[in-house]
């Protein structure tokens, strides 16, 4: 396409569109980047992480939100993370209440595809959310958790949680999920789950 015939998308025009199709797309900056569909494991840690999720904030004033929930963050990045969870009252763009605001955590599943985007890029445009307090990626090759979170001073802290005997600890809803239930019905390559053994045990104690 000739750049100088390109006509910019306004936020309104987006929405239009994205409401009506079947595939999901983030907007940004005035275009539309189409969604690629997830692998089966993909969809699986999704769905385990959706009802964990559940079931720890269950009779608690709380959401947890799948993919289909479209969120916003202050850069003006319209997407839809795998999953988004709250407490307290959700803040929606516009009467349709389809476009979060509020999120408190972030997860996503990685995929080759997007790993690099969900590390870099895509982190920075949810550090602009002022409500946003834990990032947290989800490897499905490998039972390995990435877990991000905002401090006091405004820096985020790292922590890593590997196998299926440890953790998943979101202390801003204050729930602790297993990695065996995150992972329930994922099987992984031995080699792949050797080399993240091997290279825990080189990690200085």
């Amino acid at each position: 396409m000739n750049s100088a015939a390109y006509k910019r998308l306004t936020v309104e025009q987006y929405l239009e569109i994205e409401r009506a199709a079947d595939q999901k797309s983030e907007f940004y900056d005035g275009e539309m980047f189409a969604m690629s569909g997830g692998s089966r494991f993909h969809s699986t840690i999704s769905v385990n992480l959706g009802r964990e999720f559940s079931l720890a904030l269950k009779g608690r004033p709380c959401l947890t939100l799948n993919s289909d929930m479209r969120v916003k963050a202050p850069s003006g990045l319209y997407t839809y993370p795998d999953l988004s969870a709250l407490c307290g009252e959700p803040r929606f763009e516009g009467k349709a209440e389809d476009i979060l605001l509020n999120p408190m955590v972030v997860v996503e599943v990685l995929s080759p595809s997007t790993e690099a985007y969900d590390r870099g890029a895509k982190f920075r445009h949810y550090g602009t959310i002022p409500s946003l307090k834990e990032y947290i990626l989800i490897s499905q090759d490998v039972p390995s958790v990435e877990r991000f979170v905002l401090g006091e001073d405004n820096q985020w802290t790292f922590t890593r949680v590997e196998g299926l005997e440890g953790f998943l600890e979101v202390s801003v809803l204050d729930i602790r999920i297993p990695t065996r239930e995150i992972y329930a019905n994922v099987t992984f390559a031995p080699e792949d789950v050797q080399a993240l053994s091997d290279q825990d045990q080189r990690r200085p104690r």
